[in-house]
């Protein structure tokens, strides 16, 4: 059974006001007004003299358990939201991986489910991690972007990227935390440039809730889970107002969300997941034996939900 051996995240320093990164690209007052007081949005964490690297570094190095490891560690995943990430012939990740003394493992990157990839990761990690002789093999998924271009900055009308970076390790079975289902739906119907057309914009929308909510349930019935069983959900940290919607289509109450980094970090790609999942971990919002979901949206469009057993 994949497990979540251990997770630790970066947080640039720099608090960036969302008014602030809309005069950069160029959003007006009422698009700033509707993140603000609708979405529940005020600043987004970035780190603007940082590359790429430095990101993914910084999460690298707040993960202990990591060291003294390396050489169990068969896979690295890269789960990336963004189909590119540096110029040509620029490699970020192998050179981190380099400097981590990790140059050995397969080391790879992930795609094509946006901001959903992170769960993808997960799944991936496992299936890989069965198939090795060794029980101590580990895989490492590491997620953070840049928000390099507008496109990378925003979702029109939904929510502003941050710089949030996380690492996470992960084995097969006997780590803190063990998953026990994932489910994933795609919407090619809704692959295309929503900025851009409002009319599949609107629709993406209004199916987005009930498409969101057969996800979680389809990740609910494989691992044998009642919603009222639930003790906490770690959201993609897109805005507030979609998690008060779908909870109440749940039947949840909104207290069982970690809803505290949407405003305070930003929705930071792939990495939400994780970031949510430390928070939950260093405040002690979950006990042994508890049940919780992991549930994100990527555009194009990925619905994905996992539930873990704490």
């Amino acid at each position: 059974m994949t497990a979540l051996e251990a997770v630790a995240v970066h947080l640039p320093d720099t608090a960036v006001p969302i008014e602030a990164v809309g005069e950069r690209i160029g959003l007006t007052p009422r698009q700033l007004q509707l993140f603000r007081r609708f979405h529940g949005l005020d600043q987004v964490l970035l780190d603007p003299d940082g590359s790429l690297t430095d990101l993914l570094d910084g999460a690298l190095r707040a993960l202990p358990e990591l060291r003294g490891r390396e050489q169990r560690v068969r896979f690295v995943i890269h789960a990336r939201s963004m189909p590119v990430a540096a110029p040509y012939p620029v490699n970020p990740l192998h050179d981190l991986l380099e400097r981590h003394g990790l140059g050995h493992a397969n080391a790879f990157t992930v795609s094509h489910h946006a901001c959903a990839i992170g769960l993808l990761a997960i799944d991936l990690a496992g299936r890989l991690l069965s198939g090795e002789d060794d029980p101590q093999a580990l895989a490492l998924i590491l997620a953070g972007e840049k928000t390099f271009t507008k496109d990378a900055q925003l979702v029109p009308e939904t929510g502003i990227f941050a710089e949030g970076a996380a690492a996470c390790l992960v084995r097969s079975g006997g780590g803190r935390d063990q998953v026990l289902s994932y489910a994933v739906r795609h919407r090619g119907e809704f692959d295309g440039r929503l900025a851009e057309d409002p009319e599949l914009a609107g629709r993406y929308q209004r199916e987005y809730p009930a498409l969101m909510v057969e996800a979680i349930d389809a990740a609910l019935e494989q691992s044998g889970t009642e919603r009222s069983e639930l003790a906490l959900v770690l959201p993609h940290n897109v805005n507030q107002v979609s998690w008060r919607g779908l909870c109440k289509r749940l039947g949840l109450p909104l207290g069982k969300v970690v809803l505290d980094n949407v405003p305070a970090v930003g929705h930071s790609f792939a990495a939400d997941a994780f970031i949510n999942l430390h928070t939950a971990t260093t405040r002690g919002l979950l006990r042994q034996g508890d049940r919780y979901l992991v549930a994100a949206s990527g555009i194009g469009a990925t619905f994905s939900a996992m539930v873990v057993e704490h």
